[in-house]
């Protein structure tokens, strides 16, 4: 499957579970002097994250191009190095403005992986931020992951924030197992 299928198939998906698609904004940020380019996703929602502009949708589904050279999201010193570290890339992303959480964000997902893509959820481990109870419980209860497969870490892998002050939170990841 080629990286243009991929990302044909996630914004489909997301579109048919109610999402906007939003075209990649540029590299270079517009209206924002606190990054040099675009390094995540999330960064043309900025504004909405922090309150300061509305959208006229509460979904929105995006594959951003970013591009990771310097400040916390440096992967210059890993690129080489890891299969999965490069300084540019297009970054996959749902996003909800209010509209909705953690249950449906991580049914989502693993609909996506599991059905859409046709992964085999046994090939699938979670991570979840350490205090972070509610998401664990969703893995376990909702999408019925075992918890030998639920690995509780600290904020260097699952906690997401914009900067020193600004939204933030706990997040989770979705990892396939490849037996090595």
């Amino acid at each position: 499957m080629t990286g243009s299928e991929v990302r044909r198939r996630f914004l489909d998906f997301f579109s048919t579970k109610g999402h906007t698609q939003v075209p990649s904004s540029p590299l270079v940020p517009e209206n924002d002097a606190t990054l040099l380019f675009v390094n995540a996703g999330m960064v043309p929602f900025k504004e909405v994250f922090t309150g300061q502009a509305k959208r006229p949708y509460k979904r929105a589904v995006s594959s951003q191009k970013c591009l990771r050279v310097s400040g916390k999201h440096n992967d210059l010193e890993t690129v080489g190095r890891t299969a999965r570290h490069h300084t540019f890339f297009e970054m996959l992303g749902n996003f909800s403005f209010g509209d909705y959480f953690k249950k449906e964000a991580i049914e989502y997902a693993w609909e996506f992986l599991t059905v859409e893509m046709g992964i085999p959820a046994e090939k699938l481990h979670a991570t979840v931020f350490t205090d972070d109870d509610e998401a664990e419980e969703i893995w376990e209860e909702v999408i019925g992951l075992p918890p030998d497969r639920i690995s509780k870490l600290g904020e260097k892998h699952n906690f997401w924030s914009m900067g020193a002050t600004g939204p933030c939170g706990p997040c989770s990841e979705i990892h396939y197992d490849r037996g090595e």
